[in-house]
C-alpha cells in the first residue's frame, strides 16, 4: 500500500471520454507515452487525436484511469472488458499504462492499479490481465509489486506469451 502522504497528493479518477479537460490529459499522456521507445516511439496518428475519445466513448467496456498531482494529469491507465471462459466471469484486459517521466518512482502506478482493482471488482470480474515488454524491467517490477506474476497454465508449456496480426 502505497503512504498517506502520496495519497493525498495524488488523486485517481475514472476518465469521463466526454470531459473535455480529461480528454485532453488522456491524449496527451498517450501520446508521451507512444512517443517513448517502450509505446513505439512514434507520435499518436493525427486519426486517433481526432477520433479517439469518441470511439472510446462507444466502444462498451472501455474505461480508463487517469492520475492526477494537484491538477497535473501524471498517469494513465487504459482498459477494456473481456471475458474469462475458464473462470465463467468477465476480466480487465489493461492495454495502456504510462506514468509521465517526472512522476515516476513515486508509486503512481500503484494508486492507479487499485483504481483499475476496484472498478474491476465493482464489475464483478474474475482477473486482470496485462501485457509488458521483455525487457522493460522497470514495468516488470511495478506490476509484479501489485501482485501480477508471468501466465503459465502448467510449467511444461512455458509461460503464454502475447502475439498480433494486423488487419
Amino acid at each position: 500500500m502505497v503512504g498517506e502522504k502520496l495519497k493525498n497528493k495524488v488523486e485517481t479518477v475514472i476518465a469521463d471520454y466526454g470531459d473535455p479537460e480529461q480528454g485532453a490529459d488522456l491524449l496527451t499522456l498517450l501520446n508521451e507515452y507512444a512517443l517513448d521507445p517502450c509505446g513505439g516511439g512514434e507520435a499518436l496518428p493525427t486519426i486517433c487525436h481526432e477520433e479517439l475519445l469518441q470511439r472510446l466513448a462507444a466502444f462498451p467496456g472501455a474505461f480508463s484511469v487517469l492520475a492526477y498531482q494537484g491538477d497535473k494529469a501524471v498517469g494513465l491507465v487504459n482498459c477494456f472488458m473481456g471475458f474469462s471462459t475458464f473462470m465463467c466471469k468477465p476480466l480487465v484486459n489493461i492495454h495502456d499504462v504510462t506514468v509521465s517521466p517526472s512522476a515516476r518512482g513515486e508509486g503512481i502506478c500503484t494508486l492507479m492499479f487499485e483504481k483499475v482493482v476496484a472498478e474491476a471488482r465493482a464489475r464483478g470480474c474474475g482477473k486482470i490481465t496485462l501485457e509488458v515488454l521483455e525487457k522493460n524491467l522497470p514495468a516488470q517490477a511495478a506490476y509484479r509489486k501489485v501482485g501480477f506474476r508471468p501466465y503459465a497454465l502448467d510449467e511444461e508449456f512455458g509461460r503464454a506469451e502475447f502475439w498480433q496480426r494486423y488487419l
